[in-house]
């Protein structure tokens, strides 16, 4: 396809789950999500779309989940564009108060899941950020309308207002995609939160999908009575990574990132998540 992504070999089935990797650190993410994926029993496809920071030989650590790998560039922005939502200016601009990103956070990479809507030999795909897992079988999402996200829910019951990017349904189409770019690109345009506030402002009507299908990890310690292993289907480790080792959370959220490690390494992995102990018993464990 022309300014698309570049495939290595057919699809197999109509729908698939999409992820994105921008560098080495997000393919040891997309390991653990495949896993994750693969263990749901899914049919779908799993995609994954590389951008030019991704070696080939990062992306050999992919080759156990036989995914289907596609090469694409970034979005052909303009300079303008670009110089405003590079990383430190865009960071300067809208600082990220309530956690850490790690450095290697590149917020123009963001926004190739725009690159979705170019993939027509799908009918409907799930769009998953490589910081997350799939707990249980997502493939009723295939059936949902376009655009369907969940809200951006991790501090308060105030956030429902807002969406977030991070697990998302689309239909690809091209003339979609061409849109999405001419409005992206405007004169003086400046996304906040790069993708995510361009989907939710081109998508005003989004259609809010339940939190659990996008439960992000400080609903673990700020919404405790929100958290529940039995209806959780994606766990989206937003901010701090679980592969970074001793962040300022990382005792806080020491059982999500022992859960995460054990899909990334294949080992471990318990049988069934919803049995998992929540907050509240979790910490009744670690007192006692």
């Amino acid at each position: 396809m022309t300014d698309g992504a570049s495939f290595y070999r057919a699809p197999v089935s109509r729908a698939a789950y999409v992820t994105l990797v921008t560098n080495r650190d997000y393919v040891l993410g997309a390991t653990a999500l495949l896993r994750s994926l693969q263990r749901t029993e899914t049919e779908a496809d799993l995609v994954v779309l590389c951008t030019p920071g991704v070696d080939d030989d990062d992306l050999a650590a992919l080759s156990p989940f036989s995914p289907r790998l596609g090469r694409c560039e970034r979005l052909p922005t303009s300079q303008a564009f670009n110089e405003r939502h590079e990383r430190g200016r865009l960071h300067k601009a809208a600082p990220f108060t309530k956690g850490g990103k790690p450095s290697f956070h590149t917020p123009l990479d963001n926004f190739a899941k725009l690159r979705l809507w170019q993939l027509e030999e799908y009918e409907r795909v799930i769009f998953i950020d490589a910081d997350a897992l799939a707990l249980q079988n997502c493939d009723k999402l295939f059936d949902f309308p376009e655009f369907c996200a969940a809200p951006n829910v991790y501090e308060s019951l105030g956030d429902f207002h807002r969406m977030n990017s991070g697990v998302f349904t689309a239909r690809p189409n091209k003339v979609t995609y061409g849109k999405m770019l001419e409005a992206l690109d405007q004169p003086d345009s400046f996304w906040r939160r790069t993708d995510q506030t361009f989907l939710e402002h081109y998508f005003p009507g989004w259609h809010g999908l339940p939190v659990f299908y996008n439960m992000l990890q400080y609903v673990w310690f700020n919404l405790p009575n929100l958290w529940s292993w039995q209806q959780i289907h994606i766990l989206h480790y937003q901010y701090e990574k679980p592969w970074q080792v001793g962040h300022e959370k990382t005792d806080r959220l020491k059982p999500l990132i022992d859960l995460w490690q054990a899909f990334a390494t294949g080992e471990g992995i318990p049988v069934d998540t919803t049995l998992l102990p929540g907050p509240s018993e979790w910490a009744d464990q670690k007192a006692s």
